[in-house]
């Protein structure tokens, strides 16, 4: 039987892509991702991370890791949320590689009701599919997905440092993060393309930008 693992990376951060990656494995391989040490990719260093990807994709049956830009993010939220567009790629993912199970970690906290939501455009209506909150420390083929995902995210997010300078890791409560983004605000009209502009943080930023420039001429 061939389980598909799916999870995430990068889902609240206010810069840089939401990366998701769906694993498939036979479960008579599921031995030797515990002997690689697979585990949720949260509870290994990035140099664990980065060694053990090679070595989970050589096991797998196949592989599959998506990409959605904070632009793509930003567009797809006037007209949906941030689950759905993770059950459309999930949705994708299990349609492309035909699994006979899939583990998802889940999102919401109705996990039965998540599975409904993603079993809708399945193509395939005999898959087994099981959401769990934290899926990724309790199945090793979920937490394989996760420690791909994250080398993936973490990749994108040096391409991007490169690119403009280095802001921290992306995520709100990273005091490197912010003052980057303050700092560009301050010298540019708009955010760039990494940044989530419809995320909250984003906008507080921009707002109090705008307040600060209003009191200059009052």
């Amino acid at each position: 039987m061939k389980t598909l693992g799916i999870d995430e990376a990068g889902r609240g951060p206010v810069c840089g892509p939401l990366v998701m990656c769906g694993y498939l494995v036979d479960e008579q391989k599921l031995p030797q991702l515990k002997e690689l040490g697979v585990r949720d990719s949260k509870m290994l260093t990035a140099e664990k991370r980065e060694k053990m990807t090679p070595l989970l994709k050589e096991v797998a049956d196949d592989y599959l890791v998506l990409k959605v830009t904070a632009r793509e993010i930003d567009k797809l939220r006037d007209e949906s949320n941030l689950n759905k567009i993770e059950i459309e790629r999930m949705q994708h993912m299990i349609n492309l590689l035909k699994p006979d199970k899939v583990i998802i970690d889940s999102p919401e906290v109705n996990t039965i009701a998540f599975s409904r939501k993603v079993m809708a455009r399945v193509g395939n209506k005999q898959v087994r599919i099981v959401s769990e909150n934290f899926a990724d420390k309790n199945h090793l083929e979920v937490g394989a997905a996760s420690i791909i995902a994250k080398v993936e995210r973490d990749a994108s997010i040096k391409k991007l440092h490169k690119q403009h300078g280095f802001f921290g890791s992306g995520y709100s409560h990273d005091e490197i993060t912010i003052a980057f983004l303050k700092d560009w605000i301050k010298r540019n009209k708009e955010f760039p393309d990494f940044v989530r502009k419809s995320w909250f943080t984003a906008q507080w930023i921009k707002e109090e930008k705008e307040q600060l420039t209003i009191k200059k001429f009052l």
